[in-house]
């Protein structure tokens, strides 16, 4: 049964969007050691064209310091940067791992009952248009000022929503034909959820994560700006840039984009290798 099964999806995609896609007819593919030194390249031009800009011609604005001066606050207040990165680490992945929880129940839910589909659907929809800048005082104010719970809660939030729409549409993929085989096969529902939709679901939650983790991080970013307790990267940055010391609050904008690009290289390698297709 689960060979049959498996020699018939394999000739389905298996990537909803993770994997890399095939070269169109008539396209040469590019390298792959193009696709890493590409971006690298981009960010040395933009470095130099910014030290260009502030440190030769002197005409950037007073709150653009030099990616120098920047660096160096970063290492010397490396120890307090990094405190600060894990509270706001902390906070987005609180957010991360509590929405995707909620949105992969919530998703099952509504594939297996369509009332339910048809209560979610306008609950999901308020909850993808709300300003994050507009809940977060409240949340703030409603949790405490010395609560981290606000801040994660708004985490949770922003990465419950592609979570949910991506999981909802891989549970949805699997074919009828594929159905009616397990079915007349004499496989349960566990048997059916295991071999069937749970494979072809997978791609689809990992590319859900993946987009994810970045808005989990910009929202606990956003959260510590607006209110709560004293520590933070988001603190940090709004504090700093009001004294008029650029070069430290931008070391903490340094830290704050290293959460994101951990958070977002540790979901591509998971979405990677469950849209790793076997060897026919």
């Amino acid at each position: 049964m689960t060979d049959a099964l498996t020699s018939t999806t394999l000739d389905t995609p298996a990537e909803p969007g993770g994997g890399r896609q095939r070269p169109a007819p008539g396209e040469r593919e590019l390298p792959g050691w193009l696709r890493w030194v590409a971006p690298i390249v981009v960010g040395v031009v933009i470095l130099a064209l910014w030290i260009f800009w502030v440190d030769v011609l002197g005409t950037a604005p007073r709150m653009l310091p030099s990616p120098i001066a920047i660096a160096e606050e970063f290492v010397r207040r490396f120890p307090i940067i990094v405190r600060a990165m894990s509270v706001t680490a902390t906070n987005a992945l609180v957010g991360l791992v509590a929405g995707s929880v909620l949105a992969v129940l919530f998703a099952g839910l509504a594939a297996a009952a369509k009332p339910v589909d048809g209560m979610l659907a306008p609950l999901v929809s308020a909850l993808a248009v709300i300003p994050i800048v507009a809940i977060t005082p409240i949340l703030n104010t409603m949790f405490g000022a010395s609560s981290q719970f606000g801040r994660q809660a708004v985490a949770t939030i922003a990465a419950f929503i592609p979570v949910f729409v991506n999981v909802l549409r891989g549970l949805r993929q699997t074919r009828p034909v594929h159905r009616d085989l397990l079915r007349s096969s004499a496989a349960s529902g566990w048997q059916t959820f295991r071999v069937l939709t749970l494979p072809t679901a997978l791609p689809y939650l990992m590319t859900g994560l993946r987009i994810a983790s970045s808005l989990a991080v910009i929202a606990a970013l956003v959260a510590e700006y607006f209110g709560g307790p004293a520590d933070g990267i988001g603190t940090a940055i709004a504090t700093y840039a009001k004294s008029g010391r650029a070069a430290l609050a931008w070391a903490y904008v340094l830290g704050g984009i290293l959460i994101g690009l951990v958070f977002f290289l540790v979901t591509s390698l998971l979405e990677r290798l469950a849209t790793r297709r076997s060897p026919v």
